[in-house]
């Protein structure tokens, strides 16, 4: 059984006196110890997908249809009380942006060791023993002076590793990080993605990675789910992914990394879809360079091929 599983996750948000779809029958899961990458333009649903499953979601958010089973238990069926008992406990987030996830006016050790005491229930010398112990995990030298800092006297990458000490220290079974190398030197992402994969496998803990990165996706993840317009348009191992790609919009975002060799860069024509946009059909198709008559008539079933799923006519 997997750890994790979303089915059908339909989800709208609610502005102006109508619904505008967000997500649209979503369909993803997740294994024990493995990493799962999300990977997509901005605006595609990939935050929108990691939220749902921590029911993190804005007042105007309301999910139409679905499910999402954690452990066998549908997350979706769950009391906010309930909710509150998984989430950071067994289901945690590594955010974006560290610089506002960290409470400037308190010392990192002061909030270690409140998330460590709500999610742990551990008191006194046994909490500050497990926060010592996380930071150490995440290779912050000096970690037990360290934690009287506070976060400004931390680099970006360094407090970034708090935020997955942070994650690390109620040993979460799923650890959801969303573009947990964002405004990162190429160095630091280089050390935060090694540190992601040693947790991985030293703890055996779940990741559900979100990047638009493909080359860190390539490196760290076991699984990559390609998004556009809120939907998911292939699935598949990375390897798989990166050296076969099915579907067109999969293919230009590879051609989109940088060659070395030539040192040029084969841009995709065309804007993303925001949800306001109606289509009929695939979602990519206006920007499509292999799209057909049919690609109009409605979103296409999943074409299972010899190692991946795609959404995509040329495969029907």
């Amino acid at each position: 059984m997997s750890i994790l599983e979303i089915k059908n996750l339909n989800l709208a948000f609610h502005s102006n006196g109508r619904d505008y779809q967000a997500l649209h029958d979503i369909n993803l899961k997740l294994e024990k110890g493995e990493m799962l990458a999300i990977v997509g333009e901005s605006g595609c649903g990939k935050t929108i997908t990691a939220m749902s499953v921590l029911r993190l979601l804005a007042s105007n958010a309301k999910i139409l249809s679905g499910e999402i089973f954690y452990k066998g238990q549908n997350l979706l069926s769950l009391t906010e009380k309930q909710m509150q008992n998984i989430r950071g406990r067994e289901i945690s987030l590594v955010p974006q942006d560290p610089m506002i996830s960290l409470n400037p006016l308190y010392t990192i050790g002061s909030q270690l060791l409140e998330v460590i005491e709500i999610h742990q229930n551990l008191k006194g010398s046994e909490a500050k023993k497990r926060a010592v112990e996380a930071l150490e995990q995440v290779k912050i030298p000096n970690a037990k002076e360290r934690l009287n800092s506070y976060p400004h006297e931390f680099s970006g990458g360094m407090r970034q590793r708090v935020i997955i000490a942070m994650a690390i220290a109620c040993k979460s079974e799923i650890i959801i990080a969303d573009e947990p190398t964002t405004a990162l030197d190429v160095t630091v992402q280089a050390q935060i993605m090694e540190l992601i994969k040693e947790i991985q496998k030293s703890e055996g803990t779940s990741f559900i990675f979100i990047s638009h990165d493909f080359g860190l996706v390539y490196e760290a993840s076991d699984k990559t789910a390609v998004m556009y317009g809120g939907h998911v348009v292939e699935n598949a191992d990375s390897y798989e992914i990166f050296k076969n790609p099915k579907h067109p919009y999969t293919q230009a975002l590879i051609k989109a990394l940088p060659d070395f060799n030539t040192r040029q860069l084969e841009a995709i024509e065309g804007y993303p879809p925001s949800i306001k946009d109606y289509f009929s059909g695939c979602p990519f198709e206006p920007r499509c360079p292999k799209k057909m008559d049919i690609c109009k008539n409605g979103f296409p079933p999943v074409c299972k091929t010899e190692n991946s799923f795609v959404w995509c006519y040329l495969y029907k």
